[in-house]
C-alpha cells in the first residue's frame, strides 16, 4: 500500500485547469478517473491520487512556499514529455529535464509551475544507477 493515498491542489480556474491537467497528465499515461462538474477532477494510472479542485471553502486557491508534487515517470523520454506538455499548455520553467545528482546519480527530473503557480515535476528514477 502506498504511503499517500491522494494529494489535492486547488485552482482558481478549474476549466483551464483541467484542460492543463488532462494535456500534461495524459503525456505520461494519467488519466481523469473522476469527474464532479463545477468541483473537481481525480487522477490516476489506476486509483485517484491526484485532485485538482476549487477550494472547499470558497476562498482563493493559494501556493504553499516549499511544496511540491512529483509525479513518478517510467523514463527519461517521459520527463521530456511532461516538460514540453506543461511548457506549451502554459506552465513556467523552474528546471529544465536533466539529472539532479545533489539528490541522487538515479534522479532525472524537471520542474514547471502550472497555471495557478503551483511548483510540479515529473522524475524518473534509474534503478542502475541507484545507490545500494
Amino acid at each position: 500500500m502506498p504511503l499517500i493515498a491522494h494529494v489535492s491542489l486547488g485552482t482558481n480556474n478549474l476549466d483551464k485547469a483541467l484542460e492543463f491537467y488532462d494535456s500534461v497528465l495524459g503525456c505520461i499515461g494519467v488519466k481523469r478517473i473522476i469527474d464532479i462538474p463545477n468541483i473537481g477532477a481525480a487522477y490516476g494510472r489506476m486509483n485517484p491520487e491526484f485532485w485538482v479542485q476549487l477550494p472547499c471553502d470558497g476562498q482563493p486557491a493559494g501556493i504553499a512556499n516549499g511544496v511540491h508534487f512529483a509525479y513518478h515517470v517510467e523514463s527519461i523520454e517521459q520527463v521530456h514529455a511532461f516538460y514540453l506538455a506543461a511548457i506549451e499548455a502554459g506552465a513556467t520553467d523552474e528546471g529544465k529535464p536533466g539529472p539532479r545528482s545533489e539528490y541522487s546519480e538515479a534522479y532525472y527530473g524537471c520542474f514547471v509551475r502550472d497555471l495557478d503557480g503551483h511548483k510540479i515535476e515529473a522524475m524518473f528514477w534509474d534503478k542502475s544507477k541507484a545507490p545500494e
